[in-house]
């Protein structure tokens, strides 16, 4: 085995030993002391990591005053140009060093790495005293501009770790960042993990080295054409098997780049203040949900969290990062590795909800969902995902990873979620689209069977399950009929519909190909490309959508309780009750327009997160059926809270008010349509939005304040979004007229936008 590690420090010693040569013979060709000048290597040069064809970075440090400095350089850098070393160079005073330093903050970089060859040593002392000092002082100045520098490299150059032809140095998650790590440190503000950096720098430097004596060149970028044998140098198969231990090494320096860099923004922005314990002693935690709080910035978990006993803790922490782009602290992601109790097979209804609402979280995903793959916390809910961590793309249209692909099909998916009717659905199918590219022959094929064991395993209804089979089969389908057929053709259409069945399969399949294209790349996503998958799913709906029963009905699909069992005195009535584990809010009040939203105002402010509800009026009553998630209330406080606020809401309108107003307007913005074939009796609105405390609230008190009453409603929370419909009619029982009902979902969408 290769000893890289000791031929970049041999290669180093030899050129300190060159230069200690030079110098001895410039002074005494010049009759000028060694005392007040030095030779100083800096950058990769001055942690003495040199590869093959690297360049000397040296500076000619002197003192005030030195004679014939210039000279001196001279007898330096001619025998090092004449011998065509690759040479960086500078001569500067300790204050111009530190100048240079203060001015550009890739110079302070390389200089915080200045170590001694020759000459007066402390002179170097000096100047790495005054550096440090000077780096430490101002790091919390500096560092935004550092922080904006590494965003636009990653922008400019990509990340290392989804980059068919990567770029060592530069790329995010290289080697420059594992420079950026050692000066965060050296500021003094945050650590690092610094055996799994070291690692991680170690085998990027050991790659380059192996690149430059296969190109015979200073390089930093591997090329197609020298892949394999720079694989084969390593020690490694092939290609793939080298693109894969990079895109490794490349994605743990970049996560730990993203960590450090929340934690310097995370600390900068907090006022000194805040920076204090309080008065008991320990961390002040703000509770987020149940067994999870933050903490600087961070999610952790509570105190009180047993994630051994609790198998969705790690899905609620996760989702909850996710959903407010927060850090989930690695220490939580290394515990719920290590610790988390297994999740049953199948999955709990509660454990489906929270991985869905982590897969449309948005961007906030893909850091989280990192965080969790780097602790091992994924490969234990999902064993499927080692498969394809890591894998190249296959195709030049893709412009990441497998994993990283799936992973920007959700969220791109996400942003599509309110256009479809089962989000969850698509999320999933969403993630689980490209899993088949593990195994040999079509990865649709293969893909459809990993997915139908997944889906189960999630414990999706069987219906549920053919449908992500099918979305994952045929997920290239739409594109590939769109520019391979004639769409004028009725066979073509024909086609497609006996395939999907049915319009909400057809919508799903839509927002999945949409997805898919642009999270693959430009190539993919093209204006042409898109446009003709449109027009071909705009035929086939039209097709499909002659037939067959409408979406929505009159008739609720839960069975309502028996009357006798909720209606109290005064006609109000709260039972509480436990169907296979969903836990059910059974509720009857007087029916008249608003308490509908007060009933909804009550559950939110007690906590209780609204997964589903049926809602209907049976002779005079109001009945409501409420699946919520969180601890069983007490049906007695709820009664009593809830004759309180039918008599005046101010109270609970306040104190709705206060609770997580900061989650409005977060992911897309919020739907309201009408839907006019969907039912002859009753206007039919059609709500979807992200989900939040409260939100059922707004919308049913911006339909009563319209004056609407609400026969009958069906709301329903899949993932992070809520798809909620509602059945409205006037006081006379009647449907909306059209200008009411414009006026009745204006009402509603201005709610949910304030």
């Amino acid at each position: 085995m290769v000893d890289r590690a000791a031929q970049r420090r041999a290669r180093a010693e030899e050129a300190d030993a060159l230069l200690f040569l030079l110098l001895s013979k410039a002074c005494d060709a010049l009759g000028v002391p060694t005392e007040g000048v030095a030779l100083v290597a800096v950058g990769g040069y001055g942690r003495e990591e040199l590869s093959p064809y690297s360049d000397l970075d040296v500076m000619l440090l002197h003192a005030e005053g030195y004679p014939q400095v210039d000279e001196l350089a001279a007898q330096i850098w001619y025998p090092l140009w004449d011998s065509r070393t690759r040479l960086d160079h500078s001569v500067r005073t300790v204050a111009q060093a530190q100048q240079a330093a203060a001015d550009d903050v890739r110079v302070a970089l390389g200089l915080l790495d200045a170590r001694h060859v020759a000459g007066d040593s402390h002179l170097t002392l000096q100047l790495r005293s005054v550096l440090m000092a000077d780096w430490r002082r101002t790091a919390k100045t500096r560092l935004p501009a550092l922080a904006e520098a590494c965003r636009d490299r990653a922008t400019t150059v990509g990340e290392l770790a989804h980059l068919a032809e990567p770029d060592l140095k530069e790329a995010y998650g290289g080697l420059r960042d594992a420079v950026v790590l050692r000066a965060l440190v050296a500021s003094w503000l945050i650590d690092v993990p610094h055996p799994v950096v070291e690692r991680a720098r170690l085998d990027l430097l050991n790659v380059r080295d192996e690149l430059h004596e296969v190109a015979g060149r200073a390089t930093d970028r591997l090329v197609a054409d020298v892949a394999g044998e720079v694989a084969a140098g390593l020690g490694l198969a092939d290609r793939d098997a080298l693109l894969r231990h990079i895109y490794a090494t490349g994605r743990t320096l970049a996560h730990v780049c993203d960590v450090s860099w929340r934690r310097i923004e995370s600390l900068m922005a907090r006022p000194p203040r805040s920076r204090r314990r309080h008065r008991g002693g320990g961390p002040l935690l703000l509770a987020l949900d149940e067994g999870v709080g933050q903490h600087e910035g961070e999610v952790v978990l509570m105190p009180e969290a047993r994630p051994e006993r609790d198998s969705a803790l790690g899905l609620r922490a996760a989702a909850v990062a996710a959903d407010r782009d927060l850090v989930l602290s690695p220490a939580v992601c290394d515990r719920l590795a290590r610790t988390a109790a297994l999740l049953p097979e199948p999955w709990g209804a509660e454990a489906r909800r929270l991985f869905c609402a982590l897969l449309g979280a948005g961007e906030g995903l893909l850091e989280v969902w990192e965080a969790l793959d780097q602790a091992g916390y994924i490969s234990r809910i999902m064993p499927e995902w080692a498969t394809v961590r890591f894998r190249p793309p296959q195709s030049a249209i893709h412009r990441y990873t497998v994993d990283r692909h799936l992973l920007e099909t959700c969220v791109e998916a996400s942003k599509l979620v309110r256009d479809v009717r089962r989000p969850d659905l698509l999320l999933v199918a969403a993630l689980l689209h490209d899993l088949g590219k593990a195994v040999d022959g079509d990865h649709s094929v293969t893909g459809a069977v990993i997915a139908t064991t997944v889906a189960r395993r999630l414990g999706f209804a069987e219906a549920d399950v053919d449908t992500v089979t099918l979305l994952v089969r045929q997920h290239l389908m739409l594109a590939q009929v769109a520019t391979r057929r004639d769409l004028d053709d009725p066979m073509t259409v024909d086609l497609v519909a006996g395939i999907v069945g049915n319009t909400d399969t057809l919508d799903l399949l839509e927002a999945l190909t949409y997805a898919d294209a642009r999270a693959a790349g430009p190539a993919a996503a093209s204006p042409w490309r898109l446009r003709l998958v449109g027009e071909l799913a705009r035929r086939v709906r039209g097709e499909l959508s002659g037939g067959g029963a409408g979406l929505w009905t009159d008739a609720p699909p839960i069975p309502l309780p028996q009357l006798h069992q909720v209606v109290g005195v005064g006609r109000l009535g709260v039972t509480v009750s436990d169907h296979r584990g969903d836990l059910r809010v059974n509720v009857a009040v007087p029916d008249q327009v608003g308490t509908l939203s007060t009933v909804a105002g009550v559950l939110a402010v007690e906590r209780l997160a609204v997964r589903s509800a049926v809602i209907t009026s049976v002779d005079g009553l109001g009945i409501s059926q409420w699946s919520v998630a969180g601890s069983a209330p007490d049906p007695v406080r709820l009664r009593d809270r809830l004759a309180v606020a039918l008599r005046d809401d101010s109270d609970l309108v306040r104190r709705l008010a206060a609770r997580d107003s900061s989650a409005r307007g977060k992911a897309a913005a919020s739907r309201v349509d009408l839907l006019p074939d969907a039912s002859e009796t009753a206007t039919v609105l059609q709500v979807r939005a992200h989900d939040r405390p409260g939100l059922l609230y707004d919308v049913t008190a911006a339909i009563a304040s319209t004056g609407a009453d609400i026969r009958s409603a069906h709301v329903s929370t899949l993932g992070a979004e809520c798809v909620d419909v509602f059945y409205l009619t006037d006081s006379d029982g009647s449907p909306l007229e059209e200008e009411d009902a414009r006026t009745t979902a204006k009402s509603v969408l201005d709610r949910l936008t304030f």
